[in-house]
């Protein structure tokens, strides 16, 4: 039996994902050892095949026939991978939420998320992320990706300056087994942000138009 092609796995990995993807090593550690993996991701960069957004953050690259340039991935896939890296749970907060939830069109300069790890901020390759910590885990550990991000939403809006449009904007986005799952998971959240999602999961997503 001859000895495995790592390069070769590694690199067949990367060309079946889209274009945009983002990898640490340690999605490759099925394939062999870090130091390993590690050699193969250099040897992908090296060709072009990878580009390093920042130490153990790659991307394949994504070529845009309009600006007729390679262009940096999602924010939050880089994001996304970084916690990934560190074992962290991350929700976007603030205006990160805000512009993901489609209640603002501002697209965030700084991308600020909510994590159970500590506090950290990264440039990776221009891209300006921020990790902030919070001893709130029922609030993203404890419930799902989307449940989470709509609390980080209301929050961001603050209790005061929530309206009617948004209650609309947020229950358009949800399924009505979404807001089943939300209205069940979120009992334990401060007590006005819970308000407010009754009153999402009670807004009628067929007739929720403006």
């Amino acid at each position: 039996m001859g000895r495995p092609n790592h390069l070769e796995q590694v690199r067949k990995r990367v060309k079946a994902a889209e274009a945009g993807s983002v990898f640490i090593p340690s999605d490759f550690f099925d394939i062999a050892e870090a130091v390993k993996v590690n050699t193969c991701l250099n040897r992908l960069v090296e060709s072009g095949e990878l580009h390093r957004m920042m130490r153990g953050v790659f991307t394949k690259p994504r070529y845009s026939e309009l600006l007729h340039a390679n262009v940096p991935p999602s924010p939050d896939k880089i994001a996304k991978a970084i916690a990934r890296n560190y074992g962290w749970t991350i929700i976007p907060c603030g205006d990160t939420a805000l512009n993901m939830q489609g209640i603002s069109t501002q697209v965030p300069v700084v991308w600020i998320y909510v994590s159970d790890g500590p506090y950290k901020s990264y440039d990776a390759s221009g891209v300006m992320l921020k990790f902030k910590h919070t001893d709130n885990k029922n609030e993203i550990i404890e419930v799902s990706y989307q449940t989470a991000l709509i609390i980080q939403a209301l929050k961001a809006l603050g209790k005061d300056n929530i309206t009617k449009k948004d209650i609309r904007v947020l229950s358009k986005r949800l399924t009505d087994d979404e807001k089943k799952q939300m209205l069940v998971e979120s009992k334990r959240i401060t007590a006005w942000v819970y308000e407010y999602i009754k009153q999402i999961c009670a807004e009628d997503s067929q007739k929720a138009n403006f």
